[in-house]
């Protein structure tokens, strides 16, 4: 079998596991979840088989280890602790690690788990005492297909049966005696399971004993003796298999289990609410790159679109005109639906952090409370792959900077435990994300000395500006006010990346703090980069788009309300005072001057510019296509659209306007 061709479904789904074993991993440490402890279970004996399945033995292997200590734990053998936890969460980290190797071709042996897998081993407390836990339970997990073919064969006059067989301590062959177990069986029945794997199995990847589910017509006794004939087979125990209800959608069935469900009172029985099957949404999983292509096509096709609607206007036809329109209604439609099936939920970056939180406050001997809202708030797919990384350096900067330690917290009146909000939620054509700490705030004084020492800004400007304002200044290359070196903060990088990333994808970056009381990180982003809408304006003889998303207010302004402010030209937009920037000088074109022009007002953040441009063209659906490399980093430029006449129009970037 030629398993690359499953490697994506594999990756996928791997990825889907970790994030429900960190989820549960979470909420196992705070309320001690039988549960959760369930969950953790399934999906790292998922993980395993799939991994086996793949040839990804060290993942296997790893999440057999975990599976076996988990099982003690959910069977009541053993109690969990603080060292099981946190072995847990560094097997997660390992196994991520893992996983991204495979992603980028290798084997997922990038990473060294000898030491997590003896911390596993020690809590199951070694070689004979998982013999002796495999004799006492073994564990099937049957899926519903798996259920149905046994209740299918019952009613043809087969009995599912388990066996545990235990072969001697002297056994040279492991594998080759476990063959001869599956032969006899084989003119007995019919082999259902076997735990471990047969794939592990054949290659000798178990103590002594095994487990196996098994079909036949034959008694539990004529099994018995027929595979303790077997050479080198030490003892044979066979006993009925029961599954329990059909609607549960995976059933882990023990002998132990069964016998207590068997004597179980019925008034108890009655008492405990049953599940509801829940109807499930019909989904398939489609490539991206199939996505990418349809966006790609329909991009093209809203060009052609704008074309159209130019043609009509000029033939003016009202038929054509009346079926132009009727397209594009039926193409707003369809870009509303190509646009949904690349929206992807938060979820899937916010899933990251809270096992990362717990690590980085436990480096740092802080204790922190992550809250998490919003994440089922959609973003384009885009978007999605790149803010990742920025929240990280915003969550770290929160926990490190912002979040004092215990004893500081208890002396200035708050609780030991820090709380870290993360929040998201839709405003308009955008996605804002929250990061909110209850930490000391930002010292706008330091900052302020700092800033001078460097020269970022001068004496006068540092007069001027609000608390605020001066916070803001973190963002500076190279900035940092840490007193201490540490791996997570003062070594001068970290925000300013952050802040031209978030830019990058056509965002804004904002902070509010109170001295005492913390800190709120706000990023702005819009909801999709491919098609937006814009306001087109012309500059002498040449036509510019001004992403909606950016702009506050359009007027007019006389020549002679312009004034004069620390060398700038700037008017007065609703008591506030906003410098002027004219478009054409930006681009260096000819036009003529005019006693009235049009302002577009641009934001970014807190901060306003007035764009002076010829005329307003007005609004439409635009498609950014990239400039391309030998293009690529032209100041106040983010790309290009393809207008209904065919001209190409450049994007301006009105962050570079400030």
């Amino acid at each position: 079998m030629d398993v690359n061709e499953y490697l994506g479904l594999f990756l996928d789904e791997s990825q889907e596991h970790i994030q429900s074993v960190n989820t549960q991993l979470m909420k196992f440490e705070q309320t001690a979840s039988a549960e959760a402890v369930q969950e953790i279970f399934r999906s790292a004996h998922t993980l395993k088989g799939m991994s086996a399945t793949m040839g990804y033995e060290s993942v296997a292997n790893l999440t057999h280890e975990m599976e076996s200590a988990l099982d003690l734990v959910r069977s009541g053998k053993k109690e969990s602790n603080q060292l099981l936890l946190d072995t847990m969460f560094t097997a997660m980290e390992q196994i991520e690690a893992m996983i991204a190797d495979i992603e980028t071709g290798g084997t997922g042996t990038n990473v060294d788990v000898k030491a997590t897998v003896l911390a596993f081993q020690s809590f199951i407390g070694g070689k004979e005492q998982k013999i002796a836990v495999a004799e006492e339970s073994s564990v099937f997990t049957v899926d519903l297909y798996a259920d149905s073919v046994i209740e299918q064969a019952k009613q043809t006059g087969f009995e599912a049966f388990q066996l545990h067989v235990k072969l001697s301590d002297a056994v040279v062959l492991k594998a080759a005696r476990a063959y001869m177990v599956f032969d006899r069986l084989q003119e007995l029945g019919e082999v259902v399971r076997t735990h471990p794997e047969t794939e592990a199995i054949e290659q000798e990847q178990f103590d002594l004993s095994f487990d196996v589910l098994f079909l036949s017509q034959e008694t539990a006794a004529v099994i018995e003796h027929a595979v303790s004939q077997v050479s080198e087979v030490e003892t044979v125990h066979v006993s009925v298999f029961t599954s329990v209800s059909e609607s549960e959608p995976e059933i882990a069935v023990s002998a132990e289990a069964v016998a207590v469900q068997e004597i179980k009172p019925k008034a108890q029985e009655a008492e405990e609410p049953k599940e509801q099957p829940v109807a499930q949404a019909k989904t398939i999983r489609v490539n991206l790159e199939r996505i990418d292509r349809l966006m790609n096509l329909f991009e093209e096709f809203i060009i052609d679109r704008g074309r159209l609607e130019r043609l009509a206007d000029e033939v003016g036809q009202p038929e054509l005109n009346e079926t132009v329109e009727k397209i594009k209604r039926g193409t707003n439609e369809l870009q509303s639906l190509v646009l949904t099936l690349r929206m992807m939920p938060i979820e899937q970056v916010f899933n990251r952090f809270p096992r990362m939180v717990r690590s980085v406050a436990k480096d740092i001997h802080k204790k922190v409370q992550l809250d998490i809202s919003g994440a089922d708030t959609e973003l384009d797919r885009t978007v999605i792959d790149e803010i990742g990384d920025p929240l990280v350096h915003l969550i770290r900067n929160a926990i490190d900077h912002g979040i004092e330690l215990p004893d500081k917290r208890v002396q200035a009146g708050k609780p030991q435990q820090g709380r870290l909000a993360l929040r998201a939620y839709h405003g308009g054509n955008r996605v804002f994300i929250e990061i909110e700490d209850d930490g000391a705030g930002i010292n706008v004084d330091k900052v302020r000395s700092k800033a001078l020492e460097r020269g970022v800004i001068t004496t006068e400007e540092a007069a001027t500006m609000t608390d605020n304002e001066l916070a803001m200044l973190i963002f500076a290359p190279g900035f940092s006010t840490a007193d201490v070196v540490t791996d997570l903060s003062g070594r001068g990088v970290g925000l300013d990346v952050v802040k031209n990333k978030i830019e990058s994808l056509g965002g804004v970056v904002t902070l509010e703090t109170v001295v005492g009381q913390g800190t709120k990180f706000q990023v702005s982003l819009p909801l999709t980069l491919s098609i937006i809408s814009a306001m087109l304006v012309q500059a002498g003889d040449e036509t510019y788009a001004i992403p909606l998303s950016s702009i506050l207010e359009t007027t007019l302004l006389d020549e002679a309300n312009i004034l004069t402010a620390h060398r700038e030209r700037v008017f007065d937009f609703r008591g506030q005072l906003v410098p002027l920037v004219y478009l054409k000088e930006i681009f260096g074109i000819d036009s003529e001057t005019k006693s009235q022009f049009p302002v577009v007002v641009v934001r970014k953040g807190n901060k306003l510019v007035g764009v002076v441009v010829n005329d307003l063209i007005g609004q439409q659906e635009i498609v950014m296509k990239p400039l391309g490399t030998y293009l690529e980093g032209i100041p106040a430029i983010s790309g290009a659209t393809i207008l209904g006449d065919g001209r190409v129009a450049l994007i301006v970037d009105s962050n570079d306007l400030f």
